[in-house]
């Protein structure tokens, strides 16, 4: 059902989308940048929805309880969007715009929230969040980042299916190295992304994770554990530049530019050995700017080539 909103409206809301990506997508806007005004608009949207649902799940001055009833309320709002209601939210009204212009199955934005609230679905509350085999932890990934590159492609652009899996993989690849640069304020929080099975093949235990001295460096085994991890991240990379090519050519800069900027994050923690406790890794602001600036003369190569 399409929804007669009004153009100012429809405005409003996307203005108040690119801010939200603006203020909080510190890797992402990067990419958003390169990308036309109205694709840009779309993935703005998305990403301001995916951005309300994570913040409510993670807002820990509610019980896990309470964080799930104001989920579950923020869905039911959205869904009587869908159904053609005036919505009070406005990020509401600019990703129904987005779904429709550009077909976005409304399945996937279940799956995302789904994603953000695994956290809030353990029995005890005292227990840490913990992943048994990388199989479990591959499918957390899909729901907070492969779906996100699902959605993401069908704003680009492409028509070859195979697209699908490899925006599946970029998207592990991408949720991999978060968690690789997040292990230590994660664990402040009782939670552990890293595999239990692969804690027990390096011989780190668990409550060693969760205990260890702050800011102490890596042992050699827990530096040979987060390599691991840092390996399975660099053959989903692998991924994200066969994807490249099967995206529409005018949106192929901008998804460079988020790739890149994503694998300079993993190379740097790479390159300080995988200490990730001493300090956060990051990716410096000249050097997203560098790559934006590269990424933005592929946008002018694209257009002249399209024109």
């Amino acid at each position: 059902m399409t929804i007669a909103w009004s153009g100012a409206s429809l405005g409003r809301a996307y203005k108040e989308c690119r801010a939200i990506a603006r203020r909080e997508a510190k890797n992402f806007y990067y990419a958003f940048v390169a990308l036309p005004r109205p694709r840009r608009n779309a993935i703005c949207a998305i990403y301001a929805f995916m951005r309300q649902a994570d913040d409510l799940a993670d807002d820990e001055s509610f019980s896990r309880e309470e964080r799930g009833r104001r989920l579950d309320a923020w869905m039911d709002s959205w869904r009587a969007a869908v159904r053609g209601g005036e919505p009070k939210n406005p990020v509401f009204l600019a990703v129904r715009d987005a779904t429709e212009r550009y077909r976005i199955p409304l399945a996937l934005l279940d799956e995302l929230v789904a994603g953000v609230t695994m956290d809030l679905r353990h029995d005890a509350q005292d227990a840490p969040d913990t992943y048994a085999t990388f199989a479990d932890l591959y499918q957390y990934c899909y729901l907070v980042a492969s779906v996100v590159g699902l959605v993401c492609i069908r704003i680009f652009g492409y028509s070859d299916a195979r697209a699908e899996k490899l925006a599946e993989e970029t998207g592990v690849a991408f949720q991999l190295t978060n968690i690789l640069r997040d292990v230590s304020e994660d664990a402040a929080r009782n939670r552990v992304y890293l595999p239990l099975e692969d804690l027990a093949a390096h011989g780190v235990t668990l409550a060693a994770l969760l205990n260890r001295a702050p800011h102490a460096p890596p042992a050699a085994n827990e530096r040979a554990l987060l390599a691991s991890m840092g390996e399975r991240a660099e053959k989903y990379y692998e991924s994200a530049q066969m994807l490249l090519p099967l995206i529409e050519r005018e949106s192929r800069p901008a998804l460079w530019v988020l790739v890149s900027i994503y694998h300079a994050l993993l190379r740097r923690i790479e390159q300080a050995g995988y200490d990730v406790f001493t300090r956060r890794a990051s990716v410096p602001t000249a050097h997203k700017l560098w790559i934006l600036v590269v990424g933005l003369a592929r946008v002018c190569l694209a257009r002249l080539s399209i024109g």
